[in-house]
């Protein structure tokens, strides 16, 4: 049956104009539409939890300007605008209904929408047709077609990875995505392309013997506009860099001790911008990692060189010494004036520079990340930007569409200016492609994130054997991932697929001073004993 099918509704009046939209207009006579406030929230009220996450994410993906909430019914609705429509979702034992309860500055209405449930359903296929009908309303209401449908979740490639794994057909795959999604017949290829290339290079590796490690230098020279990420100023920091070495050495020395018998298959040193380590420091951070660890197995090295002004020669030789086989150099944009309007201070010349002294250096494996959708860049800007890097040839790049995270600084500028500068579409997203695929790469990678400008897609692309295993594995979650370092998330994926976790502190004082406290942690969590 098709997803559309199990949808009943009566006439309606949209005429391509949203109910909030209208009635927002209404309301606001004129003022800034696009600013987030209490005067365009769009309330939700559902008569049962359990859902509200995929409520709200889906809401958010057709109204990504508005404020969304989504209350249990009988609770109060503080801030919501007097007037303004409210949408029911009303579960039963038999069907979901969706109404709009409220709304008298708005003519477009409508009766009942449902979604038929049958007897001892379970959860997973509620929430497929709960989704099924919200988007159907969402999309009348808008006009709109998303291009991931109705899929809020990070990981999309786990359900083509899944069906793959059941011995399922491309053909069947392809139409169960779009059946049960509504996702775009170029989205479903990309999952399932990406999905091939993954279950490939899984393969390849240890899961219950073996592990990868995550190694966190929360340090930056300044933090982004967009960033969310546990991050330092690193001047404030200067003082105390040793001692989080040091706390960092004991973190590597009980996973060595831990997980003797294991085979290490990835390290990754992220941030933060781990080069914002001086040379001897990262001198001493390395020579920990090969006392300590057994690298024998070793198939990939990462260190993000993210920030080119902090790459150095000395650097780069002293990652090049001990056995660092992949780096990243990333630019975000090639444009000067959006580099300097989001805080990353250093200059087009210096990533170029930067770039040149990794390929001197003798690396051979060098990604760059873009983020389409920044404030005020246009296709025009992205076109450049990939012309750009097309010129240096790197041999993956991580294309990002901006992600609005709450905790940035970009959160509250788009609460004072508006969301309408963020211009990312699918035009600018096959710019992207077109460039990745002129330079010789293919997809291997992708993963999503709430509230992404154009609700579109993170995508990873790679010429053939410079693919990076550890982003894979950090996506599809088949093998125990040993985190260290401040605001690090440890994950032990057992045989039957469960997923435990265990966390640092992200402060990074107190992580020094809690540091036996972070190792008690992982003991439980890494040891059967």
């Amino acid at each position: 049956m098709s997803a559309r099918a199990v949808t009943q509704s009566n006439p309606q009046i949209f005429k391509g104009v949203s109910v909030w939209q209208r009635a927002f207009v209404q309301k606001r006579k004129g003022k800034n539409m696009a600013r987030i406030n209490n005067d365009n929230l769009i309330a939700i009220t559902v008569n049962q939890p359990g859902f509200e996450y995929d409520i709200h994410s889906l809401a958010k993906a057709f109204y990504p300007a508005c404020n969304v909430r989504v209350f249990l019914e009988g609770e109060e609705k503080e801030g919501s605008g007097e007037n303004l429509p409210e949408l029911s979702v009303h579960f039963t034992e038999e069907a979901i209904t969706i109404s709009i309860v409220k709304g008298e500055n708005s003519t477009a209405s409508f009766g009942g929408r449902k979604a038929l449930l049958g007897a001892d359903m379970a959860r997973g296929e509620i929430k497929n047709r709960l989704k099924q009908v919200l988007y159907n309303v969402f999309s009348e209401d808008t006009g709109r077609e998303l291009p991931w449908g109705n899929l809020t979740g990070i990981r999309p490639v786990k359900i083509p990875m899944g069906m793959l794994e059941e011995g399922k057909t491309h053909e069947e795959i392809m139409e169960y995505m779009k059946e049960t999604y509504h996702i775009s017949q170029e989205k479903g290829r990309l999952s399932l392309e990406i999905a091939q290339r993954e279950r490939a290079l899984l393969e390849t590796l240890h899961y219950e013997n073996g592990y990868s490690l995550y190694i966190g230098i929360p340090f930056c020279p300044t933090t982004c506009l967009y960033c969310s990420f546990t991050s330092f100023p690193v001047g404030a920091w200067k003082g105390k860099i040793g001692q989080y070495l040091d706390a960092l050495g004991k973190e590597i020395e009980f996973t060595a001790m831990a997980y003797g018998g294991k085979v290490l298959d990835t390290i990754y040193i992220g941030g933060g911008t781990p080069t914002t380590l001086e040379a001897e420091e990262l001198g001493l951070l390395m020579e920990k990692i090969n006392n300590s660890l057994d690298l024998s197995g070793l198939k990939e090295f990462t260190v993000e060189a993210g920030r080119a002004d902090s790459i150095t020669p000395g650097k780069l030789a002293v990652l090049k010494k001990y056995g660092v086989t992949r780096i990243s150099v990333n630019p975000q944009t090639m444009k000067q004036e959006t580099l300097d309007f989001i805080g990353r201070k250093h200059t087009v010349l210096q990533v170029k520079e930067a770039f040149a002294m990794a390929r001197q250096a003798g690396f051979d494996n060098i990604n760059m990340d873009l983020i389409l959708g920044l404030p005020g860049e246009n296709a025009g800007d992205v076109r450049h930007t990939i012309n750009e890097i097309e010129k240096l040839s790197p041999d993956s790049l991580t294309v990002h569409s901006l992600a609005v995270k709450r905790a940035s600084r970009l959160s509250q500028w788009i609460e004072e200016n508006g969301i309408s500068s963020l211009n990312n579409t699918e035009e600018t997203m096959e710019i992207a492609a077109d460039g990745a695929g002129r330079m010789g790469m293919v997809p291997y990678y992708l993963y999503r994130q709430k509230n992404m400008s154009g609700n579109f897609e993170n995508v990873g692309y790679a010429r053939e054997g410079k693919f990076g295993i550890y982003n894979i594995l950090i996506m599809e979650q088949k093998q125990s991932i040993v985190a260290c370092g401040a605001g690090s998330v440890s994950k032990r994926v057992y045989p039957d697929g469960r997923i435990e976790r265990c966390e640092n502190v992200k402060d990074v004082a107190l992580y020094i001073e809690k540091i036996d406290e972070m190792i008690e942690r992982k003991r439980k969590l890494l040891t059967d004993f």
